[in-house]
């Protein structure tokens, strides 16, 4: 790990995340002595940002451990597990460090807070359907200016239903007091962080994991987007996992995709055409892991409902993220981590806690990372299943429900304690990127000998054809 990085027992906070987090995806009380947290500082927020990043790289390092463990792979013991939270903290923002070139935007011209007759919303329009969408429901054009002297004249949550169904992406900053009493608030706090569940017994898998690379082997379909999802099959790809991106003809991300798509093989595929779905099918068929972040009805509306899916594929590992929650009035609503902060009543209590005059997020889209090592957490614990009694296995949580854990956690001040980056934090070899050469943060978990590595090089969406 860091050379900066010194060996430590489970702090207070960080043992609070952690136990839920385990225990959420079924893991033993016991195996969490497998983990060492290791490194030392914190992002600043109000929140307990950094306790929640490396508890989430931490967890989803011993499942991997289980299932060497498991596998007959590593016999005796769990392997040692280590999780550095220094190098989680980076790797919540953004890993990888461009060598003489640039990263564009993260948000487009007319994406940010904005103040409303009685308070504030956020707009998502990185997408330019979501961006025509509020555009249109303001109707102005896009321009930053023009839009906040718009926004100006409505109430916070009636732009928001108005944008909302205009098929676009806002969210009214709401306190954490109203999000409780909110019935969507109210639905999601009462889900389960994770939502496990078995199918009946298929054929038990024969895979060759190995100590160097422990996902070597497995098939990983992924159909996600943006953050959560990339996240977890980014994990899995580092640990030796056959990663098969699949997005549609138009979608794309460029501020995000070469951080996110490396060691992955990505694919374009129209899933509303008969033959793409033909492609689909066989696609399903032969993978191990489904990973996927649609809405909660969009797959069922594509012919890919969870009964299908586990037709085609019974001993599949189904594993999904969905933004607002399973359950309640927005259960199927669109929605980003920054929508969810705003919802949920977190960039609220960061702005009434520090004294400041307007939506004060978290430090990094940490809803979204966490989310995606519980996916990873999630899938892997579900090949132990598989492994163990040929069952598949469904799991889902959702960015509202990641929330929920963070702000029932501790309070802590907002100062930064995280030493600045430096190089001996990025000591991996230089990756060729499609766009350039580039460095990355080292990886922040590592099992036993097995460190993430990433054998393909980041490249733009549909370099691959949508094949094994």
């Amino acid at each position: 790990m860091s050379q900066h990085a010194s060996s430590t027992s489970l702090d207070v906070s960080a043992g609070e995340f952690l136990p839920q987090i385990w225990q959420a995806a079924g893991g033993r009380s016991s195996q969490l002595s497998a983990l060492q947290l290791t490194g030392n500082g914190n992002l600043a927020s109000v929140f307990a940002v950094t306790d929640l990043a490396v508890a989430a790289v931490g967890a989803a390092g011993l499942a991997v451990a289980e299932l060497l463990q498991t596998a007959g792979v590593a016999a005796g013991e769990l392997l040692p597990v280590q999780a550095d939270r220094r190098l989680a903290s980076f790797w919540f923002s953004s890993a990888i460090r461009p060598q003489g070139w640039q990263l564009p935007p993260i948000w487009d011209a007319v994406a940010g807070d904005y103040q409303t007759a009685d308070g504030w919303i956020r707009l998502h329009t990185n997408a330019p359907h979501h961006r025509a969408a509020a555009l249109k429901v303001l109707g102005v054009a896009p321009d930053k200016t023009l839009v906040a002297q718009a926004v100006q004249g409505w109430q916070a949550e009636q732009l928001e239903s108005a944008i909302v169904a205009q098929g676009g992406c806002a969210a009214a900053m709401r306190t954490q007091e109203q999000w409780h009493s909110h019935p969507q608030g109210a639905a999601v706090n009462a889900e389960a962080l994770l939502h496990v569940a078995l199918s009946a017994a298929a054929v038990l898998p024969d895979w060759r994991l190995s100590l160097a690379r422990p996902l070597q082997g497995i098939r990983v379909l992924d159909l996600t987007r943006v953050l959560a999802g990339p996240t977890a099959t980014r994990l899995m790809a580092g640990f030796g996992a056959d990663v098969l991106r699949l997005d549609s003809p138009t979608w794309d991300e460029p501020a995000v995709v070469p951080d996110m798509v490396v060691g992955k093989r990505c694919a374009r595929l129209d899933l509303k055409t008969a033959a793409g779905q033909d492609i689909f099918s066989a696609l399903l068929a032969q993978a191990d892991v489904l990973v996927h972040g649609y809405r909660s009805d969009a797959l069922a509306g594509l012919g890919f409902d969870q009964v299908q899916r586990r037709r085609i594929n019974p001993g599949l590992v189904d594993v999904s993220l969905d933004a607002y929650g399973w359950s309640g009035p927005w259960q199927a609503r669109r929605g980003f981590d920054s929508l969810v902060q705003m919802s949920s009543g977190i960039a609220h209590a960061g702005m009434q806690r520090l004294g400041r005059e307007r939506p004060t997020p978290l430090p990094v889209q940490a809803l979204d990372h966490t989310a995606g090592y519980l996916l990873a957490l999630a899938a892997i614990r579900g090949l132990t299943q598989r492994l163990q009694s040929g069952q598949g296995v469904q799991a889902r949580t959702s960015l509202a429900r990641v929330a929920q854990l963070l702000v029932s956690g501790p309070v802590t001040s907002f100062s930064a304690s995280l030493a600045p980056e430096t190089a001996a934090d990025c000591a991996a070899p230089i990756e060729q990127t499609y766009w350039g050469a580039a460095q990355r943060v080292r990886g922040p978990v590592r099992v036993g000998a097995a460190e993430l590595m990433w054998q393909i090089p980041a490249g733009p969406l549909g370099f691959a054809p949508p094949q094994w």
